[in-house]
């Protein structure tokens, strides 16, 4: 699972990795703030998985607590593809022949659906958003699921294609695919944030000859 973390958070687990780890007192004499500040970021960032709690002896002396950044730490201080993502997607869109563009658009585009499509598609739409929606959560994306309208809103309050998305647009309808894809359904893009929203939205029904059985019941 994708673990979020907020920005001081995130700095705190950088200035730990540069340290090499630490023991409260050291952490704190490191990063200039009280011991009660850092055992609470300690206690946050070793439930998410992002830190681990040695004991260590030495000398004569009482064990110390050492805490250091985690095997899963490492990785997520690794996760800053943006550069990489923004190359891959434009050298895709320069491949001039358009069935071989097609094609590996068509294996990303699958690639997305087998990762967050964990939902059962004979269950009535309302339970498979509310699935796609947890899934997406725990995936470390923020969705948020509004239903007291009329029709089902899947509504993602932080982009996480920003930047693609300023380039070309076409990733927008690409998400809107897998969507539909994941949950058999028909999804539309009602309000994007290149259009100036503070947030996107996405729009869901069931298509026009699907089964009714399962929604009705």
């Amino acid at each position: 699972m994708r673990v979020a973390v907020d920005r001081n958070d995130q700095i705190f687990l950088e200035q730990l990795h540069r340290m090499c780890g630490g023991s409260v007192r050291e952490i704190c004499d490191s990063v200039g703030v009280t011991a009660t500040a850092v055992r609470q970021r300690l206690t946050r960032l070793e439930a998410g998985g992002l830190i681990i709690r040695e004991t260590v002896k030495s000398g004569r002396g009482r064990p110390r607590h050492v805490y250091r950044v985690s095997d899963g730490g490492l990785r997520h201080l690794g996760e800053n593809y943006r550069d990489l993502a923004l190359v891959l997607w434009r050298t895709l869109h320069q491949i001039e022949d358009p069935a071989v563009r097609a094609t590996l658009l068509s294996a990303v585009r699958d690639e997305f659906v087998q990762r967050y499509g964990r939902v059962n598609t004979d269950s009535p739409l309302k339970n498979r958003i509310q699935q796609l929606q947890e899934e997406l959560t725990s995936q470390g994306f923020d969705f948020e699921l509004d239903a007291t309208g009329g029709l089902p809103v899947l509504r993602e309050t932080s982009c996480p294609y920003q930047d693609l998305a300023s380039i070309d647009p076409s990733i927008c309808e690409m998400e809107s695919d897998v969507f539909s894809r994941i949950l058999n359904a028909d999804v539309s893009l009602s309000q994007c944030c290149l259009d100036g929203h503070a947030h996107c939205e996405f729009h869901i029904s069931e298509r026009p000859n699907q089964d009714r059985s399962a929604a009705d019941n």
